[in-house]
């Protein structure tokens, strides 16, 4: 009995059993993925990343089960239905991208919903060690690379810092020295004097690690001079 419950799961054939199963599979691999995306706050979470693998899993199913019922396409492209699966997940991984003040957020979720309907198609085909296999590495990729990110400070992100100061200032070096103090690396800078209400723009242009706390940075530049205001922002918004 087990032996014959193997073989049909493992059978080249599209068969009620191996159906159930896959889909099943597909399933359940998407909410592991999905429960991750969504503790980190995304907006695709389990819902999603399951419908997602499931979609592609019967898409699978389907370009093997139509060349295999009707015998007039059995010389078909079997991978032809699936292919589109491909094609069409690139709208949805688009639209978990956002764009907002400069900078694109999203894209580790948009590879996220790419890859999951690769592991529906690859369970649709019964590669099940394979689809498993890298749904773990995929944990891996989105949990222990994420926390050796921050452990370590990887990656850096630009930031555009603008002061308005009260006077007019011509040195700049406390400011630098402020921003080497907190290992943030000043890319360049822009000045504007405004002689009649005698004050300072600043804009600092700086490169710092993107997990960075700049609020630190901040309080440290607002006490170099009498500062009426400070705006921290992405670089693409001056």
């Amino acid at each position: 009995m087990w032996q014959t419950i193997y073989n049909d799961l493992n059978s080249l054939d599209v068969t009620l059993l191996n159906s159930v199963f896959r889909m099943l599979l597909s399933m359940t691999l998407g909410v592991v993925i999905g429960a991750e995306r969504k503790r980190k706050g995304q907006i695709a979470g389990i819902r999603t990343f399951a419908l997602i693998t499931m979609g592609a899993c019967l898409a699978m199913l389907l370009s093997i089960y139509v060349p295999q019922v009707y015998m007039g396409l059995k010389n078909g492209d079997p991978g032809r239905i699936a292919a589109q699966v491909i094609t069409g997940i690139g709208f949805l991984g688009g639209g978990a991208m956002i764009r907002a003040k400069g900078s694109v957020k999203g894209l580790t979720t948009a590879a996220g919903i790419w890859i999951s309907a690769i592991i529906g198609m690859a369970v649709g085909v019964g590669m099940y060690v394979v689809s498993v296999g890298t749904t773990a590495l995929i944990l891996m990729v989105l949990v222990m690379f994420d926390w050796y990110e921050h452990k370590m400070s990887v990656g850096a992100e630009s930031k555009a810092i603008n002061l308005k100061i009260r006077g007019i200032i011509t040195d700049l070096e406390p400011y630098k020295k402020v921003l080497r103090a907190n290992r943030v690396h000043l890319s360049t800078y822009f000045v504007e004097y405004n002689y009649e209400k005698d004050s300072t723009d600043l804009n600092l242009l700086v490169l710092g690690h993107s997990h960075a706390d700049f609020l630190p940075v901040i309080a440290a530049l607002r006490m170099v001079e009498p500062t009426v205001s400070i705006t921290l922002s992405s670089q693409a918004d001056i």
